[in-house]
C-alpha cells in the first residue's frame, strides 16, 4: 500500500505557507485559482477506504472530509480525503503547511488566517469557510493530544 500520510515539501509551516501564497499569486482570476486548488487535491495520495468512517470523519465540514494522523519520530504526519473537488484541494493546502511537523509547529502554524489573508475564505461560501475551520480545529486537536502524549 502506498503511504497516505503527506510528506511535506518545505522545511517550515511558515515555508510551506509562503510556497503556496506565490504559487497562488500567479493567478490573477479566480477560476483558475481555483482550478489549481482542485489540481492540487488530486494530488493527494490515496487515502484507505476503510478509513473512511466516523471515527475519521471531520464534523462541520459542508462536504465529507475524512482525516488520519500518526506520530512519527515526533512529527504528526496527516491523510485526508474528500468527496468534493475543491475541499480535497483545500485539504491538500492544509496538509502540505501541517504534515510532517512537530506538534508545538502545527500547534503555532494559523493556516486558518494565512487562507483568509489569501482572500481564498472570503470567495468561498460561508459554509466553506467553516468547513476549513473544523479542518484546522480538528489538526490543533491532533497535535494538542501528541504534544500531550509526548510529556
Amino acid at each position: 500500500m502506498t503511504d497516505p500520510f503527506v510528506q511535506p515539501q518545505e522545511d517550515t509551516a511558515a515555508s510551506a505557507m509562503a510556497a503556496l501564497a506565490e504559487e497562488f499569486a500567479f493567478f490573477d482570476d479566480w477560476m483558475d485559482r481555483y482550478g489549481m486548488v482542485i489540481d492540487w487535491g488530486r494530488k493527494l495520495p490515496p487515502y484507505p477506504a476503510e478509513w473512511q468512517d466516523a471515527a475519521h470523519k471531520v464534523e462541520g465540514c459542508q462536504s465529507q472530509v475524512w482525516l488520519a494522523s500518526e506520530l512519527r519520530d515526533g512529527r504528526l504526519y496527516l491523510a485526508a480525503a474528500s468527496d468534493a473537488a475543491i475541499v480535497a484541494g483545500l485539504v491538500a493546502m492544509l496538509l502540505r503547511i501541517y504534515s510532517g511537523r512537530r506538534p508545538d509547529e502545527v500547534l503555532a502554524a494559523d493556516a486558518a488566517r494565512f487562507l483568509k489573508e489569501l482572500d481564498l475564505i472570503g470567495n468561498l461560501s460561508a459554509n466553506r469557510g467553516n468547513g476549513i475551520a473544523a479542518m484546522v480545529a480538528r489538526i490543533r486537536a491532533l497535535a494538542a493530544r501528541a504534544a500531550a502524549e509526548a510529556l
